[in-house]
């Protein structure tokens, strides 16, 4: 039988158990000070075609989301989001837990429309009385979206123009990132993608991990996120469960081999 589910209903590729396993007795530092998440990271910036960006490996999608938001925004700032994004419905309040709102807009299958974004930004920074409510910091995306369309590179283009005219970052959620590189849909790669935003992730919770996110920041991190991701619950001791498998998962293109054919 064929059930159309994502890898929640696997444990993880074969490949990946097998190199856990290798490396299960090996003596390695801490808190992703361990060679295979040193490699882990030189491979995601190759692939991704940004030698000078950032790479930090977390758990899970909530968890990544929260604190990359968290990080980016000011006190006084909210994420700019679709009525149907993850951050905006399917995430428990996690941001708003975390301090800041979430402010949405109409979905059209699930994307955000590049004019009604650019009206919102210019309505909010004419409104004369902005000082008294929460400003747009950020807009977040998902990509695939909650209804599994995918941006077209032009559409992605246009947003981050109108994000940066407002002087906001483009962030883009990739739990599901792999499936929409793996589409024929799809016309653009993953180093496109590096030029298209600020900072995206890698999810390989569903591609095959058993768990993990790969952030990537395109120039520089927030200051001292690593230690944000510390002060959020986020960091883990053995951080070597994320770098084997992330190390694994960029090497001869497993990633995009087992997203190609889970779609």
């Amino acid at each position: 039988m064929i059930l159309f589910r994502c890898d929640y209903a696997e444990g993880a590729h074969p490949e990946i158990l097998k190199r856990l396993t290798e490396t299960n007795f090996e003596q390695l530092d801490g808190y992703g000070n361990d060679p295979y998440t040193q490699s882990a990271k030189r491979k995601i910036l190759e692939a991704c075609n940004c030698p000078n960006g950032e790479v930090h490996l977390l758990v899970g999608g909530t968890q990544t989301n929260s604190t990359i938001i968290a990080a980016m925004l000011a006190d006084y700032e909210g994420a700019v989001a679709v009525q149907t994004g993850h951050i905006a419905v399917h995430e428990a309040g996690a941001v708003e837990y975390t301090g800041h709102k979430v402010l949405t807009l109409p979905q059209h299958l699930g994307k955000m429309d590049a004019g009604e974004l650019e009206a919102f930004l210019a309505a909010s920074a004419a409104d004369p009385n902005k000082d008294h409510m929460v400003w747009p910091g950020l807009v977040y995306i998902s990509l695939s979206t909650e209804y599994g369309t995918i941006y077209t590179r032009a559409e992605l283009a246009e947003l981050q123009a109108i994000a940066h005219k407002y002087d906001l970052p483009l962030f883009i959620d990739g739990a599901r990132l792999g499936y929409a590189l793996a589409s024929p849909a799809c016309d653009f790669t993953l180093a496109d993608l590096a030029g298209l935003c600020d900072v995206f992730y890698i999810g390989g919770t569903k591609v095959g991990a058993l768990c993990g996110e790969a952030v990537v920041f395109t120039k520089k991190a927030p200051k001292h996120f690593f230690t944000t991701i510390k002060q959020h619950g986020a960091l883990l001791a053995k951080g070597r469960l994320l770098g084997v498998q992330f190390d694994t998962l960029f090497t001869d293109n497993l990633y995009g081999r087992i997203a190609a054919n889970a779609i």
